[in-house]
């Protein structure tokens, strides 16, 4: 290990979770977790460590804590949860209950304005393979394709798993879809899961904070859920549909550029719906989604 300016040892690792100013680092050498704190030089400077954070640290000796000394450069950084450098968003939605529809779009817009790859998978594949097909059926024209698993049974298990080697993923979805109970299933782990209230119809959460967890080749972070509070707060109305791979692909053959793929005569989205190349449902909640964007542009400096 290279000497710290200070005259310890410096090492290198990643933030697996941070608690009341304590980080939990894991040393990629030695392989093991150290505790930390970070400098106060990270709070002059405006700074905070995330959750996934490549960091320089120094370790301390016996039950001291040791220094988090330089956050490494980020590849994405999400605020709501903090956690950073998230390759992959593992969209979970389930086969029962229904699937919120457009909580999965809005979801897939964030991904995207994150940079972050998402990947779609419908648990308890036990219920039904209703959802499923008509998971395909939507987001196929996007090139997503739909991952079909069963915490219940293993259906899909070993499948995701090879998903996420390698990788830092985290899980996202409405309440109540079995996102820990996938986890235990993928790994082993005995993360507590929440069943669906019958009196409110909502699921109880069941993650308090974001962790990074090790998970053979895997580290994925699990979250409380995800803030989409200032999803449109900086979108401008016609870049909505740069986030939707399908119409992208159709945009230049519009007659108007560029064209908001709404009501504009010439629109080639708006054909290609007409005569099935691309759902219906997708572009009515799209349609939605753009005029929540207008009114947020319109209002944006009020």
């Amino acid at each position: 290990m290279e000497q710290n300016p200070v005259g310890g040892p410096s090492a290198q690792g990643i933030i697996l979770r941070g608690v009341g100013g304590l980080y939990t680092v894991w040393d990629d050498v030695l392989g093991r977790e150290h505790v930390l704190r970070a400098k106060g030089v990270f709070r002059r400077e405006g700074r905070t460590p995330l959750v996934g954070d490549r960091v320089r640290c120094t370790p301390g000796e016996g039950e001291a804590h040791g220094w988090i000394d330089d956050i490494l450069p980020r590849t994405s950084a999400c605020l709501r949860p903090p956690v950073a450098n998230v390759d992959q968003m593992v969209l979970v939605v389930a086969a029962a209950p229904q699937p919120d529809w457009l909580l999965t779009d809005r979801l897939l817009i964030w991904a995207r304005r994150a940079g972050i790859a998402p990947l779609l998978c419908v648990n308890k594949a036990d219920c039904g393979d209703d959802v499923p097909r008509r998971m395909q059926a939507q987001y196929g024209a996007a090139g997503l394709n739909v991952l079909v698993a069963s915490a219940r049974d293993g259906r899909g298990i070993p499948a995701l798993r090879q998903c996420l080697a390698g990788r830092i993923s985290c899980f996202a979805g409405q309440s109540a879809v079995g996102k820990s109970s996938l986890l235990n299933a993928l790994f082993g782990l005995q993360l507590p899961t929440g069943a669906l209230s019958q009196r409110t119809a909502r699921g109880r959460h069941t993650t308090r904070h974001a962790q990074l967890l090790r998970c053979g080749d895997a580290l994925v972070v699990d979250t409380p859920g995800f803030s989409l509070l200032e999803l449109w707060d900086t979108l401008p109305p016609e870049e909505l549909c740069a986030y939707y791979p399908e119409y992208e692909a159709q945009a230049a053959q519009c007659r108007f550029q560029p064209c908001l793929h709404d009501r504009e005569p010439g629109c080639a989205v708006r054909a290609a719906v007409g005569d099935g190349r691309l759902s219906p449902d997708r572009w009515a909640r799209y349609r939605d989604l753009l005029r929540e964007v207008r009114a947020h542009w319109r209002e944006r400096y009020d």
